[in-house]
């Protein structure tokens, strides 16, 4: 497939989203967006075309070169396990003055088919063009996809910012067992996890028990991620948040991240915003009704429902982390003593 030619000026601000990359046929494709529709996306990867967008495949070899030159590394990351309310927290900081919220850029995901010796070249510039708003003063929010947390190091500058959203594993495997697309979503993802796992020297025998089992292995995977890009983060600025424990206090959470991320806040701003349409509605599909008191009831539920797996699903995390340290740091930031 003929290139075409890099817009001009594709890399002056956010006109141009660099949807994704393909290092093997040495393309990128390029969406055409302005402040509302960055607004409105919910993903930024392939469920956000449709026709009528005006998109370009050009030359992942001239892009790289262009971005080369680019000097601004601002933009502030949230990395998160998946199901933890990060779409919301991205929009709620999306509503501060000067700032661009981007969330799943597919571009980030398509790092993970880079060969090694390109990746640190894509990922830097990756992050200096996401870090182009549209005007000097905006500050851009960066929401990775959950599985992109492996790349966090490479992501995210020295002294650059980014957020942790987590949440525990009772929680987080209630949440996965109380809805039908995440118990679908669990299954696909199941033997991923294990070899991702597997590649961080731990070993979770017969995880394949139920599906809280499955849930707290796809836990595990995520938060070890996390820790483990922690640890190769020194020098750079890292918050982590419980997303639960963010929902008791939201104002409050919202004026932590600001804070972190150096976003101005107006005056009650955080508290309206707290008490917002944000937080009753469905943040991936806006349309639909979802407030904390709904997710507790869910998540209640679903503890109701399958409490006799999840209780034995957590022992066996607890009995795994003993002979992994990464693990083991994970359980105990979530309060659970192993």
């Amino acid at each position: 497939m003929n290139a075409a030619p890099l817009p001009n000026g594709w890399s002056d601000d956010a006109s141009w989203l660099l949807q994704a990359i393909d290092p093997r046929a040495r393309l990128v494709r390029l969406v055409r967006m302005d402040e509302a529709a960055y607004r409105a996306a919910s993903f930024l990867d392939d469920r956000m075309l449709h026709p009528g967008l005006e998109m370009r495949l050009c030359s992942l070899d001239q892009a790289m070169a262009d971005a080369d030159s680019l000097k601004r590394e601002d933009a502030r990351w949230i990395f998160h396990i998946g199901h933890v309310g990060s779409t919301l927290v991205s929009r709620l900081l999306g509503e501060l003055d000067r700032t661009l919220s981007l969330r799943e850029p597919r571009s980030l995901r398509d790092l993970l088919v880079a060969n090694e010796d390109e990746l640190p070249r894509f990922a830097r510039n990756l992050r200096r063009v996401f870090s182009c708003s549209f005007s000097r003063s905006q500050r851009t929010i960066v929401k990775a996809t959950s599985f992109v947390s492996e790349h966090a190091p490479l992501l995210v500058p020295p002294n650059g910012a980014a957020l942790f959203l987590t949440a525990s594993p009772e929680n987080y495997v209630a949440g996965i067992l109380a809805g039908e697309y995440s118990v679908k979503e669990l299954a696909a993802g199941f033997e991923i996890r294990t070899d991702r796992l597997r590649k961080r020297g731990i070993e979770l025998a017969g995880f394949e028990a139920s599906l809280a089992h499955r849930a707290a292995a796809a836990w595990a995977c995520e938060m070890t991620s996390l820790e483990a890009a922690g640890e190769a983060m020194g020098d750079r600025r890292v918050l982590w948040a419980d997303f639960d424990i963010m929902l008791n206090d939201m104002a409050g959470g919202i004026k932590r991240c600001a804070r972190h991320f150096d976003l101005k806040l107006a005056p009650r701003q955080a508290e309206q915003l707290a008490n917002g349409p944000l937080m009753r509605r469905y943040s991936k599909a806006l349309e639909y009704d979802y407030s904390p008191t709904l997710r507790a009831e869910l998540l209640a539920d679903a503890t109701r429902r399958h409490r006799l797996d999840i209780e034995a699903a957590l022992t066996a995390l607890r009995q795994a982390a003993k002979s992994a340290p990464l693990l083991e740091r994970a359980l105990k930031r979530s309060g659970q003593e192993c």
